[in-house]
């Protein structure tokens, strides 16, 4: 990097907020243009903060990925709640993301709440916008101007990489001056064992309905690099023997489904040919277990 280069170089920290399924984790996705953080179309499907960090000749951004905000009931989504709201605490820029398509008004509304107590520089993504008329968008933009005072709205398809560049130019340029702080060809501070455990959770959450997802956590038991072969022992918990059968699935084939997919991902991942074994057990109440949350990295 020339002088001048490195005198305008800036760096920092932005918090990706927002209602469950507003297109946090399929936004940070595209940025990076590989896979970091898991998605699926049921809310909630992010529970840990993921970091993910973008460097270009000017600038390093290093996104977190924080999981929905919502109302919460079970300990589990208290605990997921309060890791959102401290990404307003340690973040530089705040990057408010609204899916513009389906609302969900009692998120915006706490969010809201919590913006307006920050001096930090918000700018708001209206994301989805390829599902909504063009006169829909213009009257959100408006909506939301009146509501608090944010740096840019940006109408935005994170999905379809529409508009993505904008967002990207608004936060650089919010980004305080400064050097790297992580080395140039880091791309993520996620482990392997913690993405083997999030993309077997994804094939829970996008394979099964009803309440299985919300009940499902994934534990990584061991995890062994060989000289041809990665073998991976994981456990997925459920809180009720009958969530167990339907994970199972008739003869088996619901959990060697989720075996299946999960393993091409990570194989895909690491590199390296994966043997994935899953086993299912019953967990009961761990959603509401405080010692459980804390072993299972919630």
């Amino acid at each position: 990097m020339n002088k001048k280069n490195e005198d305008n170089f800036r760096s920092g920290f932005v918090g990706i907020i927002g209602a469950p399924n507003a297109g946090k984790s399929t936004l940070l996705n595209q940025v990076l243009g590989q896979k970091i953080s898991i998605t699926s179309k049921k809310p909630q499907t992010t529970r840990d903060r993921i970091l993910g960090i973008l460097n270009s000749p000017t600038s390093q951004i290093i996104f977190i990925d924080t999981p929905g905000i919502h109302k919460s009931t079970t300990l589990l989504n208290k605990r997921i709640v309060a890791q959102a709201m401290l990404a307003l605490e340690d973040v530089d820029v705040i990057l408010f993301m609204v899916d513009a398509s389906s609302r969900n008004y009692s998120a915006e509304k706490l969010i809201l709440s919590q913006l307006k107590k920050t001096p930090k520089t918000v700018i708001l993504a209206l994301n989805k916008i390829d599902l909504v008329e063009k006169a829909q968008i213009y009257r959100l933009v408006e909506e939301f101007q009146q509501l608090s005072d944010f740096k840019a709205i940006i109408p935005v398809s994170a999905k379809n990489n529409i508009q993505v560049k904008n967002i990207l130019e608004e936060v650089e340029e919010s980004l305080a001056k400064g050097p790297r702080l992580f080395p140039e060809d880091t791309f993520t501070d996620v482990s392997e064992k913690f993405m083997v455990k999030e993309i077997i959770r994804e094939k829970v959450f996008r394979l099964t309905g009803m309440e299985i997802p919300y009940s499902s956590a994934v534990t990584v038991d061991s995890f062994v690099v060989e000289k041809k072969l990665i073998v991976i022992h994981a456990s997925i918990h459920v809180i009720r023997d009958s969530q167990k059968g339907i994970i199972i699935g008739k003869k088996g084939s619901m959990l060697s489904q989720i075996g299946t997919k999960a393993r091409k991902d990570i194989e895909q991942m690491a590199g390296q040919k994966v043997l994935l074994k899953l086993f299912v057990k019953v967990t009961k109440n761990w959603v509401d277990n405080s010692r459980l949350l804390d072993e299972f990295g919630y």
